[in-house]
């Protein structure tokens, strides 16, 4: 997969549009983008606010006239770092940006600024400009910690909302389980840590290595930090086998940070079987599950997994929804959150969103 979209975005890169109709731009830089609610996402809330804004995409996704298939797609490539920062830092219009692969990590070191939340981290989703004496600062941020943390809070079980205790209290010193080694796996760690103060964190991941490098990154950070700099240092634990979760205490959380594919390599066969012990764990407790993958299906195979075995499924727009939220919480400086009805209205324009690719993709 990765070796066709690398072939797929050798074309040469589009200019960087500055539509003159527009009072603010924000760009969405990476590629491939063909799947993106953001710009969606984000006229939505400009709108709603009164704001002649619009969220402009740097990768083009057109039809391949040398494939048959409705889902054969050429990508251009989004402009290097050195060209787009030069453009947005010339253009007055710009408000911000929201920053996908492969940029997340590689645009860090030129910036002005690092929030807390991406020096944590370790990449960068947002950038947001602050107006200061000396200029416009230029400042990076992580916004999927925040979609992964609302979206857990927002939809812990309703009876322990009822019994007068948070969200945070259903989690609090309870295992969680991340599944995946990328950069949703390190969003997670860092917010099951620092909000929910998970007492432990599983991993599951069918990449060895990938497992090892985020432990190590995290072994790094940990002596670079205080001791409660996060809200708890909840050790990560690997688990590569399915016979060794029936020793373990059930995670009141899963986060799922991989794509929708079914298991082929022995690697992915005997990780799919460790996340289906924990799905049906002999404590018979179950929890929520947050699967961050929603395109090109909403309904994945370990959220039906999930379903089937009883756990409250969060569907992977849902955090979507609230780290855009508050993307466009630090463009605009308004409360996005506390604007009667916004929210609803966000959601209800993804859904549709959502339900009518997925007819679509039908056809």
């Amino acid at each position: 997969m990765a070796s066709s979209q690398q072939s797929n975005t050798t074309q040469a890169e589009e200019p960087i549009p500055s539509p003159s109709h527009l009072d603010g731009i924000s760009y969405l830089y990476g590629h491939p983008l063909r799947n993106s609610l953001s710009p969606l996402l984000h006229r939505t809330i400009f709108g709603a606010l009164g704001l002649n804004w619009a969220q402009i995409p740097l990768s083009v996704a057109t039809p391949s006239s040398s494939e048959s298939s409705s889902s054969a797609y050429s990508y251009t490539r989004s402009p290097p770092i050195q060209t787009f920062l030069a453009h947005t830092r010339s253009n007055p219009k710009f408000v911000g940006a929201s920053v996908t692969m492969p940029w997340k990590v590689s645009i860090m070191p030129h910036l002005d600024a690092l929030t807390e939340n991406a020096k944590r981290i370790g990449a960068c989703n947002t950038i947001f400009v602050l107006e200061e004496k000396g200029g416009r600062v230029f400042v990076g941020t992580n916004t999927d910690c925040v979609g992964i943390r609302e979206a857990l809070l927002q939809n812990a079980p309703a009876s322990n909302m009822s019994m007068g205790t948070s969200g945070v209290d259903y989690y609090r010193d309870k295992p969680a389980l991340i599944i995946g080694g990328g950069g949703t796996a390190r969003a997670a760690v860092y917010t099951l840590r620092r909000w929910l103060r998970c007492s432990r964190i599983y991993v599951v991941n069918r990449d060895r290595a990938e497992v090892e490098a985020l432990l190590a990154e995290d072994r790094e950070r940990s002596l670079l930090s205080s001791s409660n700099e996060e809200g708890s240092m909840a050790e990560l634990i690997p688990i590569t086998e399915p016979a060794e979760v029936q020793a373990l205490e059930p995670p009141a959380a899963i986060v799922s940070g991989i794509p929708n594919y079914p298991p082929k390599t022995l690697e992915e066969i005997k990780a799919r079987a460790v996340i289906e012990a924990f799905l049906r764990h002999p404590s018979g407790k179950k929890g929520v599950i947050l699967e961050m993958c929603y395109h090109p299906a909403l309904w994945t195979e370990i959220a039906e997994l999930a379903a089937n075995a009883g756990w409250n499924v969060i569907l992977g727009t849902e955090a979507m929804i609230w780290q855009g939220l508050e993307q466009s919480r630090l463009w605009t400086g308004r409360d996005i959150v506390q604007v009667p009805g916004l929210v609803q209205k966000v959601k209800d324009v993804i859904a549709g969103a959502v339900t009518e690719r997925e007819r679509v993709e039908k056809l």
